[in-house]
């Protein structure tokens, strides 16, 4: 299939898969086996659920080096997707339906939080074909032991998606709301610290599947990617300042490695030197 979302955790990769909504693991120490589901191939199937996570849209490797959560909008013509689970030590999987989070929605983004929790955000996008129900998408806050939500809520009336979290070094979140809205949210005190229009000069986000829009700098900078540029954060006043214009459109995210932030455009893999 199509590896919509991965994550890295120790010494293991994890994918997201469209369309079966599976989840594999690749060892890449080992010799690649290509993937035939029910056998020891590399990478391997280790959890599925095409109904709820058809179109996986995140991968997060928790810190807890144990749990891998994938995220992701329902098979075509279903309404509210759901989070799978992966407990590595374990080796077990669990499901949790759009009834155990947020009705008739989907988890798009979603970021580790610290004492066994992370926060996630919705869209209100049904699986393809399917029937839009929800009027407004919503942030919650839920508990990776009990698999319970503990806090949620529709912070910005009429958005339809949270396009990205990141957690900042200072603790506080970072988001992206419909792919225009930049805000800070504080996720202890479950209040709104910052918000404001993304000026039209950077263009728009990055926009494939797994919007990887916030990269993490080496120095606890933060950085985002835009159609126009490489955009950094100032951690005091949240201003956003173009780093860097790029000569080519920057389409799909991104990682930092060694000095470099790597991005996508088209067919071509770039890199802008820090």
């Amino acid at each position: 299939g199509q590896f919509d979302a991965l994550a890295r955790q120790g010494d293991r990769f994890y994918f997201g898969v469209y369309p079966s909504g599976s989840l594999l693991e690749w060892d890449p120490s080992k010799p690649w086996v290509d993937t035939k589901e029910g056998e020891e191939t590399n990478p391997k199937v280790i959890a599925a659920s095409s109904l709820m996570t058809h179109r996986p849209h995140r991968v997060l490797a928790y810190p807890d080096g144990k749990t891998i959560i994938m995220t992701g909008t329902p098979e075509y013509g279903s309404t509210g997707g759901g989070l799978v689970f992966w407990n590595r030590e374990k080796k077990a999987s669990t499901v949790l339906k759009d009834t155990a989070i947020i009705l008739d929605q989907s988890t798009f983004s979603i970021a580790a939080l610290p004492k066994g929790k992370f926060i996630g955000g919705t869209t209100t996008q049904p699986g393809t074909g399917g029937i839009r129900k929800a009027k407004e998408a919503e942030l919650y806050i839920m508990n990776l032991k009990s698999r319970k939500i503990e806090w949620h809520k529709v912070l910005f009336p009429g958005v339809q998606e949270y396009s990205d979290l990141c957690l900042a070094p200072d603790g506080l979140i970072y988001g992206i709301a419909d792919r225009k809205t930049f805000f800070v949210f504080d996720p202890v005190k479950h209040t709104l610290v910052h918000q404001q229009e993304i000026p039209a000069s950077f263009g728009s986000t990055v926009v494939k599947e797994s919007l990887r829009i916030f990269i993490p700098g080496p120095n606890k900078e933060m950085f985002l990617l835009f159609k126009n540029g490489i955009v950094q954060v100032e951690p005091s006043s949240f201003k956003l300042t173009m780093k860097a214009e790029s000569p080519v459109p920057i389409l799909a995210g991104g990682d930092y490695l060694d000095g470099r932030i790597y991005f996508v455009s088209g067919s071509h893999l770039c890199s802008y030197k820090l």
